[in-house]
């Protein structure tokens, strides 16, 4: 009974998560084809649809997406490994902490459209520095998120696992890295966004595929319809990107009883 009334409410929940958007868009639609709104500033969510079913129908859409996803990926698994071996390294080691920390902190706060022409510098309009540009955007997240994990695991549970003759591998699997699992998942769901956002940057780079080289080129002919087709495509890759995390979270902390399947 409690499980049934538990669902309800999540599904309740859920569907209220999606109620604002279809409002947006209702609202959105209405005022398009009331004149409120003129089309060529701000063109209706169907004349977005019809323009997306037009490029998925031609492959061209795919295409674009197809290769904004591979940069993404590439660059998320390249900067996430680095940063969460950096992150181990600093979290275990006082040596490591004062030889690297300083460092990374002091990159970490460039802005990438400074280093926009240091790369291309380096890489060329390469997907080389596509990648890279990313692969530094997922870097930072995932270091400082595994650094506090490691940082915050009670010090008692270490001197239990010392007292009853724990060896140092056993100690790392069974409480470093459960504990220390919320914070560097916190730092993946971090990582995407700043995955996408420094995408974005990349792609304004020499290139012919992409969706933000579909964005900058539909800017130069006025296509509106084209530049929001792109942002809404952002904003799900975004939502789905988020779930995955979530439901990463669900299956690897299930232990824990504020990520337990159905207690958020």
């Amino acid at each position: 009974m409690r499980a049934n009334a538990v669902l309800s409410r999540r599904t309740l929940y859920t569907a209220l998560s999606w109620l604002a958007p279809l409002l947006v868009l209702c609202a959105w639609e209405s005022a398009s084809r009331l004149g409120l709104i003129a089309q060529q500033v701000m063109p209706a969510p169907s004349r977005v649809a019809e323009t997306a079913w037009e490029l998925a129908r031609t492959g061209e859409l795919f295409l674009h997406l197809g290769a904004s996803l591979l940069r993404a990926a590439a660059g998320f698994v390249i900067g996430g490994g680095v940063g969460f071996a950096l992150g181990v390294a600093v979290g275990f080691s006082p040596l490591a902490h004062a030889l690297l920390d300083r460092s990374i902190q002091m990159v970490r706060a460039v802005p990438f459209l400074a280093i926009l022409p240091l790369v291309i510098v380096w890489f060329g309009v390469d997907e080389s520095g596509k990648i890279f540009l990313v692969s530094l955007a997922v870097l930072f997240p995932i270091y400082i998120n595994t650094v506090l994990g490691i940082r915050q695991i009670d010090p008692k549970l270490m001197e239990l696992a010392k007292v009853t003759g724990m060896e140092w591998p056993a100690i790392v699997r069974r409480i470093v890295l459960p504990g220390a699992m919320p914070s560097i998942l916190t730092g993946v769901r971090y990582a995407l966004a700043h995955a996408w956002l420094a995408l974005v940057v990349a792609e304004t780079l020499a290139t012919t595929k992409g969706i933000g080289f579909l964005a900058m080129d539909a800017r130069e002919f006025l296509q509106t319809d084209v530049i929001l087709l792109t942002i809404i495509i952002y904003a799900i890759i975004g939502v789905a990107a988020d779930a995955l995390a979530r439901l990463l979270e669900t299956k690897l902390l299930g232990w824990h009883p504020n990520f337990a399947k159905g207690a958020r």
